[in-house]
């Protein structure tokens, strides 16, 4: 059988891979020449790892370009409340670490082209899709050799939140907007920020500074939704100074001496959701194209390479015996079963601070202004990353590639 994976991220690719080096014939398509882009969330946390071993690709990531993380400082209104080192953490739960994406999904194609019935469509966009009757039969693309027709016998849409298989295959739905925008943008590290990360939190904005696996230091703010046109409008000077004024001393000094290093920032449109159906006849979404990550907590790259592991074990063995329609569909159902409850758990967490940093409320500025600070003091806020982080790292339900 003939499977079409459309959208080589982290989704498409691993599960392309897995079926292919099962024997299971697939076309993974790509919209872009190559995987470098302005944005691609990089953070590995102890689930996505484990996924990637489980694919037996555990020595292939280690060979990666990436930026561990021995350390994470949290400051609230740019005073250091809590320093979290990796020794004092599980050996099972480690800190993420930061993986260059597009280095990840080379790696991912160049282990799937091993295999004969692998074939990588660079370059190529998903018009529409072809359907016998109600069946999704296969893609209309558009490529360097023009327009033509690719066949499936299923269809796996994995190009992310601006998903055509999704819009295709009329699974679209109006969003939940978000409260916050993020600028995300790069300047050189400072020594001490290598091997570390900083969250500064404040009301009505927070930033995440980390070493890079390009040896640069990454820097995420989030602010509020449709603040940062003023911000920019005003001139880089000002909209360092903005940024300046959220971190503590050293970073902010040393992102005013690198002022005109800052690489061009722009505005990540934030996107926290799901599809409560993923899936038509002959047609499956999954990774961003099924529910949306947002950035915070650094976790759409873990979900997409989980939501592979499952659908490989429920749609692997039926494509392996050439199992009829109706049961590629029942097993695209089980695998929305599975995966559904963890991403809606996942979305709460990343979607709880948000909320209150960027409400205009006495609540919240009770809550910044005098529990925050309390917590962190007390020593209460250990006891919390304890409880939370590990369901968050690891994933909030056992996932074991079978296929």
């Amino acid at each position: 059988m003939h499977v079409a994976v459309v959208g080589a991220g982290p989704a498409g690719a691993a599960l392309a891979f897995l079926f292919a080096r099962r024997g299971i014939s697939v076309t993974l398509v790509e919209r872009q020449s190559d995987f470098a882009r302005e944005f691609r969330g990089e953070g590995l946390m102890p689930g996505g790892v484990e996924a990637l071993q489980q694919m037996g690709l555990a020595a292939e990531l280690e060979s990666l370009p990436q930026a561990r993380i021995q350390a994470v400082d949290v400051y609230l209104n740019r005073r250091h409340r809590l320093h979290i080192d990796a020794s004092a953490l599980p050996a099972e739960t480690p800190l993420p670490r930061f993986v260059s994406q597009p280095a990840l999904l080379e790696m991912l194609v160049e282990q799937a082209g091993k295999h004969p019935g692998f074939e990588l469509l660079r370059g190529a966009s998903v018009r529409d899709l072809v359907h016998t009757g109600d069946r999704v039969t296969g893609l209309r693309v558009d490529g360097a050799a023009g327009a033509h027709e690719v066949s499936a016998d299923y269809v796996i849409g994995c190009d992310g939140r601006a998903s055509v298989v999704r819009k295709r295959a009329h699974l679209e739905r109006a969003r939940d907007a978000q409260a916050f925008d993020v600028v995300w943008c790069k300047l050189p590290l400072p020594e001490f920020m290598r091997g570390r990360a900083r969250a500064c939190v404040g009301r009505g904005h927070f930033a995440l500074l980390f070493e890079a696996p390009d040896g640069l230091l990454q820097l995420g703010w989030a602010i509020e939704k449709g603040s940062f046109g003023d911000i920019r409008r005003a001139g880089i000077e000002h909209w360092v100074e903005e940024l300046a004024s959220t971190v503590p001393d050293d970073l902010a000094d040393w992102i005013r001496a690198h002022a005109r290093e800052v690489s061009h920032p722009f505005l990540l449109d934030v996107v926290c959701d799901h599809l409560d159906v993923w899936s038509a006849p002959g047609v499956l979404l999954l990774g961003d194209a099924a529910h949306p990550m947002s950035p915070a907590g650094a976790q759409g790259i873990n979900i997409a390479l989980r939501d592979a592991v499952v659908a490989a074990n429920h749609l692997g063995p039926v494509l392996l015996r050439g199992g009829p329609p109706d049961e590629l569909d029942t097993a695209a159902l089980r695998i929305v079963d599975e995966r559904l409850p963890e991403v809606k758990e996942i979305q709460s967490l990343q979607n709880r601070a948000p909320r209150v940093l960027f409400q205009h409320s006495l609540a919240t500025r009770l809550l910044i202004g005098f529990v925050a600070p309390l917590v962190l003091r007390t020593g209460l806020a250990r006891l919390l990353v304890a409880q939370v982080f590990p369901r968050f790292a690891r994933g909030t339900r056992q996932v074991s590639l079978e296929f």
